[in-house]
């Protein structure tokens, strides 16, 4: 009987310490409307907001590679230009020298 008695207390004990922390997780914001309308307002609101951050991206990976695009189309036609003068001059050389 004991036993019993103190199985009892042991969780009529526990259900009274943890009841309060239980309570204390909750939102207590009475202004918060928890129903379907306003799930479907919230859910609404981060799709647009996800929307912008993913064309914000696109938009970014867009300019960067422009950009990257543009930096090597110069870089390969200072190349051609320097190598295309330097087979000029490197053929007048061996033009002059005749063997």
């Amino acid at each position: 009987m004991t036993t019993k008695r103190q199985l009892s207390a042991l969780f009529l004990g526990a259900a009274l310490v943890c009841g309060p922390a239980l309570g204390w997780s909750q939102q207590s914001t009475p202004s918060q409307d928890n129903s379907a309308k306003q799930d479907m307002k919230n859910a609404g609101h981060e799709t647009k907001d996800a929307a912008k951050d993913a064309g914000n991206g696109v938009k970014h990976g867009t300019k960067k590679a422009y950009h990257k695009t543009k930096h090597g189309t110069k870089k390969a036609w200072h190349k051609t230009k320097n190598t295309t003068t330097g087979a000029v001059d490197g053929a007048k050389e061996g033009a002059h020298q005749p063997e």
